[in-house]
């Protein structure tokens, strides 16, 4: 385990902090492989020997269960660490290119070049996994980090501005804490890659406030993710990862299922199932639950209950406004006007929809915007293929859902409105650079014919050469 680094006490970050990073970023100190490894290492201690602190904080912002902590928060960011570490010098290394012959001697490579400062706004719903996620990928890559957490979760925005600092090098990373207005004042800075996951409305004003600098941005924001189910799935397993799926978290993901396009052949054996799966995972009481979550706040329980309303209640429907309780509710005979049609629900409400044939489902995704991932339970490979071929999405997963994000090897990140740009493994390091072409020639020989006057048949034998060698 690295030593713990000394935190000095948090200041505003203002016009002088912001030349500071730049500065110490110019010093090039953050470009060594040792440095990166360095505090990739900082980083996995830190979410190791503080993962009761951040199961304790995230349970006070979010009543987030820890299994769920521990698998889609410290175990997520430990094994981007782990990947990232296993791969870096690999990343790292220049990528040699082939130099034609007329530009012969000579060598040409790619390299991978630190952005610089690096701004990024976390989340709320993983408050861990979805600011240190991102995070790793900027150390990866060599750059000077603001960290902004969501102060929707105080307690984990407090753990992250506290602790953070002691593990990795406090000249190079600042945390930054507060509300909306704080990240305007940021953004009022010139940062060399913004790097924001959120909702759209403020992915937009995000991506305004970028323009006036014209500082590239990556977006992670949402959108109505379906599962379709045909006729050829395993039901009961498709009922379990449905639930599991769409009810973890509270419902509170943006890659979770969103909405349930069931052929009308296995309705009926599909809700069944998944109402079955609902009382194993949670009880016949999920309020008393240790494993279910709550919503994060009383306006998004009254936004999400209001939708309730809509169409024939399966399963579910009940709630407790105290305690931001919103119980697992299924909800079919949904028409596609509906309001849970309209935006991403984004909370324990599942819609169920029925289809008659593949190319109906399909009809049915594409008059919606572009989401995060598309799911399809089928054991017929030609169903994806058909899927694949005929949608737009940030990503595809066959008979399971949410696990394509948990793969580092595997990039993250949307398409259209439900996100610009990539994260996760070697992703997230591209993210976080800027790749670099590099030529190198020699000085001999200088050839005549390159260099004017193009008279008696020079530039005809140059057109020649050229044709002939590139």
């Amino acid at each position: 385990m690295p030593p713990l680094l000394k935190q000095p006490m948090p200041k505003p970050y203002d016009a002088n902090a912001h030349v500071s990073l730049q500065r110490y970023f110019d010093s090039g100190r953050t470009r060594s492989y040792e440095w990166r490894a360095r505090q990739l290492r900082g980083l996995d201690a830190f979410a190791c020997e503080r993962e009761a602190d951040i199961s304790a904080a995230i349970h006070a912002d979010l009543c987030k269960p820890a299994g769920e902590i521990w698998l889609g928060e410290t175990w997520f960011v430990r094994s981007e660490i782990r990947y990232a570490l296993k791969h870096l010098r690999q990343w790292m290394r220049p990528r040699r290119m082939s130099v034609p012959l007329p530009y012969q001697p000579g060598s040409a490579f790619i390299e991978r070049d630190p952005v610089g400062v690096a701004l990024i706004i976390g989340t709320w719903n993983y408050p861990v996994a979805l600011t240190l996620g991102p995070l790793v990928g900027a150390l990866a890559g060599g750059n000077c980090v603001v960290l902004k957490p969501s102060e929707m979760a105080p307690a984990t925005s407090r753990l992250l501005a506290e602790k953070l600092g002691r593990y990795l090098d406090a000249d190079a990373l600042k945390v930054v804490e507060g509300d909306g207005a704080v990240s305007a004042a940021l953004l009022e800075h010139r940062f060399d890659h913004i790097f924001f996951t959120g909702s759209r409305l403020k992915g937009q004003m995000i991506m305004e406030a970028a323009a006036r600098h014209l500082t590239p941005v990556t977006l992670e924001l949402g959108g109505k993710c379906p599962v379709i189910v045909t006729e050829k799935a395993d039901l009961r397993v498709a009922a379990r990862r449905i639930v599991w799926a769409k009810f973890t978290n509270a419902g509170q993901t943006c890659v979770a299922p969103d909405y349930l396009l069931a052929h009308e052949s296995v309705e009926e054996p599909l809700l069944a199932l998944m109402k079955e799966a609902i009382e194993e995972f949670y009880s016949s009481d999920p309020q008393s639950s240790a494993d279910y979550g709550r919503v994060v706040d009383v306006r998004a329980f009254r936004r999400i209950d209001a939708l309730m309303r809509e169409g024939e209640l399966c399963a579910g429907g009940c709630g407790d406004e105290a305690s931001r309780y919103i119980a697992p509710t299924i909800i079919r005979n949904v028409a596609a006007d509906s309001r849970l049609m309209e935006d991403e629900i984004f909370g324990p409400v599942l819609p169920v929809l029925t289809f008659s044939s593949l190319a109906e489902a399909v009809s049915i995704v594409r008059s919606r915007p572009d989401p995060l991932a598309v799911y399809l339970f089928s054991r017929d490979h030609t169903e994806l293929d058909h899927l694949r071929t005929n949608t737009r999405s940030g990503g595809v997963c066959c008979n399971d859902l949410m696990f394509q994000i948990t793969i580092p090897g595997l990039p993250f990140g949307g398409r259209g409105i439900s996100g610009i740009g990539l994260y996760h493994g070697k992703a997230g390091f591209e993210t976080f650079t800027a790749p670099r072409s590099v030529l190198r020639r020699s000085t001999f020989p200088d050839p005549a014919m390159r260099y004017p006057p193009f008279g008696g048949g020079r530039l005809a034998l140059l057109k020649r050469i050229f044709t002939i060698f590139s």
